[in-house]
């Protein structure tokens, strides 16, 4: 079959830029999978993104859809024909519905008699009739949460759609897509090549637009050389280095189509403002990278990226040190009018926020986070002062001027801010602190007093919330419950901290008058405990460790950790398979047999046969060895002695009938099944892991 290259480019007004590379993106996989549904044989897929088109390449699209066997059954044979052997009313009937007459239909055999049958070759569609239809399918479906229409039209897109390129190798689809009709024509760019420029063929189309377009339609290309250009100029300029932010990236790549870094400067007046400070108005603001020494130090500097070459690129950087100055400015007068007033003074300026209505305000919440804090606090080594402290100053810089006008600086200025008022270090650090991990694989808390506000803070959002009834629910979670779960399951394990949930949960539950849930917090621990199945699975951990060790229900987050690692490695060795499918058999045999009302002592005088003498020796011999290692939580050492029993195990189920007639001898056989079970139960339910056949 023939194949061709295919190209689409849809031609708009500037694209919002934080949504051309998902827009880019979803585009490509509409066209990969509508080819994919329409059975037509396709190569490489090629994705173009810039701030005003988006277009998809795709290599060598086979000409046509594959020609496809068609087979209908029709009635039986012995319906289809009278006595004379002509065609019954049911056969014509048949034929009619498939406009052909009953001579060109066949017969076929089956188990269940013969059946009149009609047989034929579907022939496949040409690619260029399905195209159209297939584009328009692919841009119906992107994830655009608000439509425009624009003049006369009717037809909605996110922006305005002013041309259509559709090209299949050097022809042209004029099939309407958008309104428009499609040529091979697109446009350069809006400054340096104001003009319409010919596509002779897909394989033309970013060459055209480079070379006489100025507009390097590959994003990542374009991504690259932005980096690559900013990079170099902090360097060959300052000396220094380019602080590039990989979401700032991809702003800046998605409102340039022809890019240009230029550095300016700002007044070394501005550096007695945090960096932070200086740094959230450049970039929220400006979509400036900031440069830094070599020490880390940030200089007065900024690289912007044109989206023109200009002739006088010195009066681009001019007016760009113009529009920066105020933004520093505005900066610099709410850091100074903020350090007036200190925190403390603020803490009565939260009462009429909010927090949520049934759980009071942010004053009311931060009460309750520093009792709780403070239990934490000691329950982990750290000042119990301390922690109650910063949690009382913890939100206090929400209702400064500063982080009123930049959102993304709450924390961050509350630890300036505090140092300022002569605060303790580990109290102004913990005004920080208290949101990380602000996101999955955020760095954590340093100090204990910032894990004990960071850990307070989300437990009493989770328990006051679910003590309410307003748990996440599908999609919907916008107190960022399921994040603070991960985030205090994190900082526990990973800070080594001694903590149980359940205690926690009760201690956060004790600061509420207003919880109409019963046993909140044993529910919220259930909650947590359900995150670390998702956080095993990131890490490669089967389900089925995670649920060995959940059946146990440990709390201490850290504890959990333990027993989940040592299961996987356990889960490793020879052993393992053989042994879990004897707890299996085991667990199956104590239930049925009255479960927990058989106890674990064994009689030796009881013992008869060799194979149950020797794993009653080997049970008693491992009891002494891992029950130490077992109140040290080194559960992995535990589960590689225990893996030594399966060979006296397999002796046993082999050689000895648990159920013997006498009860003695049979509730003693159980005994020493349920201590042999009990053993491994100290870590996790390994009966629930893969078994052996």
């Amino acid at each position: 079959m023939a194949t061709q290259d295919f190209l689409v480019e849809l031609g708009t007004e500037e694209l919002p830029p934080k949504a051309l590379k998902p827009l880019s993106d979803a585009f490509t996989r509409g066209i990969s999978q509508g080819l994919t549904d329409a059975g037509i044989a396709f190569g490489t897929v090629e994705t173009f993104a810039a701030p005003r088109r988006l277009a998809v390449r795709v290599r060598d699209l086979a000409d046509a859809q594959p020609d496809k066997p068609v087979e209908k059954r029709g009635p039986a044979v012995k319906a289809a024909f009278d006595d004379a052997g002509n065609p019954t009313r049911a056969l014509t009937g048949f034929a009619t519905s498939l406009g052909v007459t009953p001579d060109q239909l066949d017969t076929m055999e089956t188990d269940k008699g013969a059946w009149v049958v009609y047989r034929t070759v579907e022939q496949g569609k040409p690619t260029v009739e399905l195209m159209p239809e297939l584009v328009e399918q692919s841009l119906a479906a992107l994830p655009i949460p608000k439509r425009m229409r624009w003049g006369a039209h009717r037809t909605e897109f996110v922006r305005p759609v002013h041309w259509v390129v559709l090209l299949y190798g050097n022809k042209v689809i004029d099939s309407p897509i958008m309104g428009l009709t499609p040529g091979n024509k697109t446009r350069g760019h809006r400054f340096h090549c104001p003009k319409t420029l010919i596509v002779p063929t897909p394989d033309d189309y970013e060459v055209v637009l480079k070379q006489e377009g100025f507009v390097l339609a590959d994003f990542a290309e374009r991504r690259e050389q932005i980096r690559a250009g900013v990079a170099e100029l902090a360097e060959r300029e300052a000396g220094g280095k380019a602080v590039i932010d990989e979401d700032l990236l991809d702003e800046v790549t998605a409102l340039n189509e022809w890019p240009v870094p230029l550095m300016g400067r700002f007044e070394d007046r501005f550096l007695e403002v945090p960096a932070e400070a200086l740094i959230s108005s450049m970039k929220e603001h400006q979509k400036y990278f900031h440069v830094v020494a070599a020490d880390g130090e940030m200089l007065p500097l900024f690289i912007t990226v044109a989206n023109i070459d200009s002739k006088d690129p010195a009066q681009v950087i001019s007016g760009n040190e113009k529009v920066i100055r105020p933004r520093l400015s505005d900066a610099a007068f709410f850091y100074e009018t903020d350090r007036k007033s200190r925190l403390e003074d603020r803490i009565d300026r939260l009462k009429p926020i909010v927090f949520q209505e049934k759980l009071g305000s942010l004053y009311d919440k931060s009460v309750r986070v520093a009792a709780l804090a403070s239990k934490i606090a000691d329950a982990i080594g750290s000042d119990p002062a301390l922690a109650e402290r910063a949690a009382m100053l913890a939100k206090t810089d929400l209702v400064t001027e500063m982080v009123l006008e930049f959102t993304d600086l709450q924390g961050i200025m509350g630890q300036y801010y505090a140092s300022h008022d002569g605060e303790a270090a580990d109290v102004a650090k913990a005004l920080n602190e208290q949101y990380m991990p602000r996101f999955a694989g955020d760095d954590l808390p340093t100090t204990l007093t910032g894990c004990a506000i960071a850990i307070a803070d989300r437990l009493d959002s989770l328990v006051g919330l679910f003590g309410i009834n307003q748990p996440p629910s599908g999609t919907r979670d916008p107190f960022a419950l399921r994040r603070a779960s991960l985030g205090v399951l994190r900082i526990i394990i990973e800070r080594e901290l001694p903590l149980d949930l359940q205690t926690c949960c009760e201690w956060a539950a004790e600061n509420f008058t207003v919880l109409t849930e019963s046993d909140t917090a044993a529910t919220v621990v259930d909650y947590m405990l359900e995150r670390f199945r998702a956080h095993y699975e990131e890490l490669g951990i089967g389900a089925e460790v995670y649920l060995a060790v959940h059946a146990r229900r440990p709390t201490r987050p850290l504890d959990f950790d333990r027993r989940v690692k040592a299961v996987e490695a356990f889960r490793q060795l020879p052993e393992a398979q053989a042994l879990a499918g004897a707890n299996k058999r085991v667990s199956n045999i104590l239930t049925k047999q009255g479960g927990d009302d058989i106890g674990e002592s064994v009689d030796t005088g009881l013992l008869q046969d060799a194979a149950e003498k020797a794993l009653a020796e080997q049970v008693a011999h491992q009891a002494e060895q891992v029950l130490p290692l077992f109140e040290q939580g080194d559960y992995a050492s535990a589960l590689r002695s225990l893996a030594s029993l399966r060979e006296p195990v397999d002796n046993f189920f082999d050689q000895v009938m648990v159920m013997a007639e006498d009860d003695a001898t049979r509730n003693n056989r159980l005994a020493l099944l349920n201590r042999l079970r009990n053993l491994f139960l100290r870590v996790a339910d390994i009966s629930l892991l893969p078994t052996a056949g």
